[in-house]
């Protein structure tokens, strides 16, 4: 079986080479080259910073491993990290629309090196104040700098247009490519230098003080509403406003919720899916065919944004159902085909067909980042930009902990099935989207500035 791994990564290889080199002019945005520089600028940064968290993912678990702990201490961990994300990481990422983007960016930096430096101790604590450390950087990283990007590239005066342009490339590089590179730097650096396994956390800290230099040297500051008698809790009621009355920001960020936690609940579900009487697979070459799906998501995602038609909102819904019906594969092939009572061995012939659908829905992860952060550039207001995507990993955070705290409670196929049903429930929420998107705006939230609070009883 070793032969189709092989064969997927190549065909897989050849599809997202074809789809780069056979770009033509209606798949390509025209740009200025004050746009290009720009543009290279971001995708340098956000690679490192990318980089930084790719090479620890892999060996996170298997470094607590090492340390001695067992599997309920280091579930623990785990959703100390995703529940720091919660509750320390939605207040720091709220921070950035009044204490400046570009801060945010690097106390992300900061954040996840002291995090990186904690994995050299063994000891108990100090871990979990990592893992606390760690959550807090990964709101900083997917909210500062997007909102970071959105304004400065408005400030500068670049088409909207373009934009989408940065997101694809920004995935494609960023979600795929370092992600492949990152996986076999920090196998090199494990087993070929047998530097042990917290060296790819140390490698990560080099990569994300450089992207810190360099945001340092070459970004400008902006904010959302740096309003000083603006507090923190001012913050939060003026996005939960914003959320409660615009349809268009509540309906996006439930959709983001389900498919994100879809994704998440997917990455401790994909192996013991393909390896269910412990085969043999190879998990490193299987992580980078699932970037390469995701490459070709991206790739997709970039010719579709760079055209009028079909809109975002539209192909999305196709997107939501085509990743819900490949996550029912692992059912569908419990129901037909006798499971192995077999121990070892390589991957089983429901295991192939399994690992084909998962391809499928990494595409559909490739194709679903580029797009979500295209509608949350068109919908979320800027004053509150980082508040409101910081609410929106919420809802996100606490279903991973739940599942992560009742992973052992469920068969998977419960498990795979309850994600299909929340990605159809998103291609629902993104059809509703769709058919309110041109509709006036009468309700759509306005800058709290502009609120009368005789008339508006929320007014903060």
């Amino acid at each position: 079986m070793e032969v189709f791994y092989y064969v997927v990564f190549g065909v897989l290889s050849i599809v997202v080479a074809a789809l780069e080199l056979s770009k033509n002019n209606k798949d390509r945005i025209n740009t200025s080259s004050a746009f290009t520089s720009f543009k290279n600028n971001y995708l340098v940064v956000y690679s490192l910073m990318m980089a930084g968290d790719w090479l620890q993912g892999p060996y996170v678990y298997y470094l607590y491993s090492t340390y001695g702990f067992s599997k309920g201490e280091i579930g623990q961990l785990f959703i100390a990290g995703f529940g720091s994300s919660m509750l320390f990481g939605t207040i720091v990422g709220s921070l950035a629309d009044k204490q400046g983007r570009k801060r945010a960016c690097v106390t992300y930096c900061i954040t996840y090196i002291l995090s990186c430096i904690t994995k050299h101790s063994p000891q108990y604590k100090v871990l979990m104040v990592g893992r606390v450390l760690g959550g807090i950087a990964t709101s900083l990283l997917f909210s500062s700098f997007e909102s970071w990007l959105v304004a400065e590239h408005n400030k500068r005066g670049f088409e909207q247009q373009w934009l989408s342009l940065t997101f694809s490339k920004a995935v494609f590089f960023g979600n795929g490519l370092v992600a492949i590179i990152a996986g076999l730097f920090g196998n090199l650096l494990v087993h070929s230098f047998s530097l042990g396994p917290v060296a790819p956390f140390d490698a990560a800290a080099c990569f994300l003080a450089i992207g810190m230099a360099v945001i340092l040297s070459s970004w400008s500051e902006n904010y959302g509403d740096p309003s000083e008698n603006k507090d923190l809790i001012t913050q939060f009621r003026g996005a939960a406003v914003a959320i409660a009355s615009d349809e268009k920001i509540a309906l996006l960020g439930a959709i983001q919720s389900l498919f994100e936690g879809s994704m998440y609940t997917f990455v401790f579900l994909w192996t013991p899916a393909l390896s269910p009487n412990d085969e043999e697979i190879p998990h490193g070459f299987i992580f980078a065919t699932f970037m390469l799906a995701s490459m070709l998501g991206s790739s997709l995602a970039s010719r579709l944004l760079a055209r009028s038609a079909p809109r975002v909102e539209s192909y999305m819904q196709i997107v939501f159902l085509v990743s819900a019906a490949s996550l029912l594969l692992p059912i569908i092939m419990a129901s037909v085909v006798a499971p192995s009572q077999v121990k070892g061995g390589g991957i089983t012939f429901a295991g192939c067909f399994q690992l084909l659908g998962f391809c499928i829905f990494e595409a559909c992860v490739g194709l679903f980042w580029p797009s979500i952060m295209k509608m949350r550039s068109q919908y979320i207001p800027e004053e509150a930009r980082s508040t409101i995507m910081n609410f929106f990993r919420i809802p996100l955070n606490i279903f991973v902990c739940v599942v992560l705290y009742n992973v052992n409670a469920f068969a998977i196929t419960t498990m795979f099935g309850m994600c299909s049903v929340f990605l159809f429930v998103a291609s629902i929420l993104q059809r509703r989207l769709m058919m309110i998107v041109d509709k006036p705006k009468a309700n759509d939230w306005t800058p709290l500035s502009e609120r009368n609070t005789e008339e508006d009883p929320l007014n903060i």
